[in-house]
């Protein structure tokens, strides 16, 4: 299975609204074929390691780290081509919580006389896959919330000027995190100020679909884009529905705040700079007021932290999850 996770890894990003998913198959002879889905519209992990495979595939043991579909979408049902091509073994991380699967591509693999091992390295494939499962079971994306600060809690100077806060090392572990998501999102005033590409550059990967909140300009460079006006829950079932299933939030500090304060992000991101801006009247994070007393505070999860370049990166989560 940790082959298949790896593989899984190295496409996500780049095959919403399907989960990127990674499949090992296992030939009689010992030989391993591996897939992973591609783009929406191509094939699905198992086909890919099925055609790899190809005759091989007869007595074989196939490893997915997501039950395979069983319902005719851009393709055909994976289950179909397994049963057909004589596998004899399945091996499945994780149910998928597609009501149009839950647990049906496992019942017809079985049906057709094919041994099913379910749950193995189950966790490790559900920690792989969050932000798909909470798309499916929520019918939202998931929402994470990056933003670079200086020690002192600054995002940019009194000038506006944010460029740069951090190191060359966090602006590309930046653009990594930029690539793993299928949509970034910005507000207009961002868009006004820093006139953004919020493409993917430097890393493997593409580029992510652009969401602004509100109206940009018409000359500037984050077009073509989605431009969103209205509540934000309406506007993340919107997302949903349109096949948002990771969706980066960039800023700026009023739509950073909507998005803490109305509890919609489930993994906060932040670089820190080894600097400060000396005062208090650079850019916060978080715009307006925020919590009156000390017993108010929001209180996270922290998931990791560590360096990049100078920098300090860190991963919290809101304690009990979104």
């Amino acid at each position: 299975m940790d082959r298949a996770i790896a593989s899984a890894a190295s496409v996500r990003g780049t095959t919403a609204p399907n989960p990127w998913v990674g499949a090992v198959l296992l030939s009689g002879t010992g030989e391993l074929f591996d897939g992973a889905t591609q783009p929406a519209g191509g094939l699905h992990a198992e086909r890919v390691a099925l055609d790899a495979a190809g005759k091989a595939a007869q007595g074989a043991t196939l490893v997915t780290t997501l039950e395979p579909c069983c319902h005719t979408g851009r393709t055909d049902p994976c289950v179909d081509y397994i049963i057909a091509a004589g596998i004899v073994r399945v091996v499945v991380g994780l149910t998928d919580p597609d009501p149009r699967v839950t647990g049906a591509g496992i019942s017809a693999l079985r049906d057709s006389g094919i041994e099913v091992i379910e749950g193995a390295q189950r966790q490790a494939v559900a920690d792989q896959l969050e932000p798909y499962l909470h798309h499916r079971t929520t019918g939202r994306p998931w929402v994470v919330l990056k933003m670079a600060l200086t020690l002192d809690g600054r995002t940019a100077a009194p000038d506006s000027s944010s460029q740069w806060i951090t190191s060359e090392e966090a602006r590309h572990d930046g653009q990594l995190l930029r690539a793993r998501c299928d949509s970034v999102l910005v507000g207009a005033g961002t868009v006004r100020v820093d006139d953004p590409l919020l493409t993917v550059r430097d890393v493997p990967g593409s580029d992510p679909q652009r969401i602004v909140l509100g109206r940009a300009p018409d000359d500037a460079a984050i077009h073509p884009c989605w431009q969103m006006q209205g509540e934000l829950e309406a506007m993340l079932d919107q997302m949903g529905e349109a096949g948002v299933v990771d969706l980066l939030v960039e800023g700026g500090a009023s739509v950073a705040a909507e998005f803490h304060r109305k509890g919609l992000v489930n993994e906060y991101v932040m670089y820190f700079a080894p600097a400060f801006m000396g005062g208090d009247d650079g850019r916060p994070v978080f715009a307006n007021a925020g919590s009156a007393t000390m017993s108010d505070l929001w209180r996270g999860e922290l998931r990791d932290i560590r360096r990049v370049g100078v920098d300090l990166r860190i991963e919290v989560r809101p304690t009990g999850g979104n």
